[in-house]
C-alpha cells in the first residue's frame, strides 16, 4: 500500500528534513504520525501525495512510484489519495455541495455520477442537511467534516489527514476521530499526523514518532509519547 525506502528529503535551504527513514504501511491500516514541531512530520505526509519529492530513496504508493512519476501523472496517483487539511482548504465561495462536488469535477467525472457521490459523502459525515450552506455559515467541526467529505468522495485507497483536529475544541475533536475510525473500518488506509496526545492514547493504533527526520519509534498501539 504505502512503502518508503531509505527516503532522504534536503530542501534548497539545506535542511534536511528526513534522513533515511524507510517504512512500510498495509491497506486498511490506521497510522499515527507523531513527534516535536520541526520534526519532519509534514515532510513525511507531503511526499506520499506528491506535493514534495525526494532527494533520495524510493516511495510507493498504491502502486504508483513517487520518486519516478512523471508530472502528468500526479493526478492518477491523488484519484487514490484523500487529503485533509489542518486549515480546512474549503472555497469560501462555493456550498457544502459544490465544495465536494469540485473534487470529483476536477477529475472529470460524469455528471450523472456527481450528484450520488456527494449526497453519499455528506450522509456519511452527517451533513446532508448542510448541503446548501456556505463555509462562513458552518462551525469549524462542520468545515472539517465537509473537508472529509471531499477526501472520501472518489472513495481513495489511502486518506492522508496534516493535524486535523488541530483547530478544533476537544469535544469536536472526539466527533471527527468517530469519523476517521468509521471510514478505516470500511477497508481505507489512513495516515494521520497529530499532536492530540489525548487521541492517540484513547484511540491506540500504530504510532510512528519522527525526530530531527527519522523514525525513533514504530509501535502497534502505541502511546503518544511527548508532554505538548
Amino acid at each position: 500500500m504505502i512503502e518508503m525506502s531509505d527516503v532522504w528529503k534536503e530542501y534548497p535551504n539545506k535542511t534536511m528534513a528526513l534522513s533515511g527513514v524507510s517504512i512500510k504501511v498495509n491497506k486498511g491500516e490506521f497510522l499515527y504520525i507523531v513527534g516535536p514541531s520541526g520534526a519532519g512530520k509534514s515532510t513525511f505526509i507531503k511526499l506520499m501525495y506528491r506535493e514534495e519529492r525526494p532527494t533520495k530513496g524510493h516511495i510507493f504508493v498504491n502502486g504508483f512510484n513517487i520518486d519516478r512519476l512523471k508530472e502528468r501523472k500526479v493526478p492518477y496517483l491523488r484519484r487514490n489519495i484523500g487529503v485533509i487539511f489542518q486549515d480546512f482548504k474549503l472555497l469560501p465561495r462555493m456550498s457544502t455541495y459544490e465544495n465536494v462536488a469540485f473534487a470529483l469535477e476536477v477529475i472529470n467525472t460524469p455528471a450523472r455520477h456527481v450528484k450520488r457521490r456527494v449526497h453519499d459523502a455528506l450522509e456519511w459525515v452527517g451533513l446532508l442537511d448542510k448541503a446548501k450552506m456556505f463555509p462562513n455559515q458552518l462551525s469549524g467541526g462542520e468545515q472539517q467534516r465537509i473537508a472529509i467529505a471531499r477526501a472520501i468522495v472518489n472513495n481513495p485507497a489511502v486518506i492522508i489527514a496534516d493535524e486535523p483536529t488541530g483547530n478544533l475544541d476537544p469535544e469536536t475533536s472526539w466527533g471527527i476521530m468517530k469519523v476517521f475510525q468509521r471510514i478505516n473500518e470500511r477497508g481505507t488506509t489512513i495516515v494521520m499526523a497529530t499532536h492530540n496526545k489525548d487521541i492517540v492514547n484513547t484511540i491506540r493504533r500504530r504510532v510512528v514518532a519522527i525526530e530531527h527526520g527519522r523514525i525513533v519509534r514504530d509501535e502497534n498501539k502505541g502511546l503518544y509519547g511527548y508532554d505538548d
